[in-house]
């Protein structure tokens, strides 16, 4: 069984930092990508970053290219989201999501992730 753990996300200023981590376990992931999502209040959810597991490659949506940075842990089954500069538009709940059977991939449709953590809150104020 598959479970992925967030934390770290709270209430921030704009231009402030934050760390949010992804706890995976229930399987190996060799062949899956890990990304983050998020969702705000009326709108649907939407891609942020993914990182293949195995070959380290990242995919970031445009909003956060520069301003956000996903890694991963290997050894400790752990996924990281680095934000930056953060802007009160990154007000939303932020979900881990693997996507299995990802090969050398990126995806970035929610539909290629079959797994889904319980979300962080991250609210930014201006």
């Amino acid at each position: 069984q598959v479970q992925l753990v967030e934390s770290g996300g709270g209430l921030v200023q704009a231009g402030a930092s934050l760390r949010l981590s992804c706890a995976a376990s229930g399987r190996t992931f060799n062949n899956c990508a890990l990304g983050w999502f998020r969702q705000a209040p009326g709108k649907e959810r939407e891609f942020v970053a993914t990182v293949n597991w195995r070959y380290g490659f990242t995919y970031y949506a445009d909003s956060v290219k520069a301003r956000f940075t996903i890694s991963r842990d290997i050894t400790r089954n752990m996924v990281y989201l680095q934000m930056n500069s953060l802007k009160p538009e990154d007000t939303a709940v932020y979900y881990c999501a693997t996507a299995v059977s990802a090969d050398w991939g990126t995806p970035a449709g929610t539909g290629e992730y079959g797994y889904w953590g319980q979300g962080t809150q991250v609210t930014v104020s201006s």
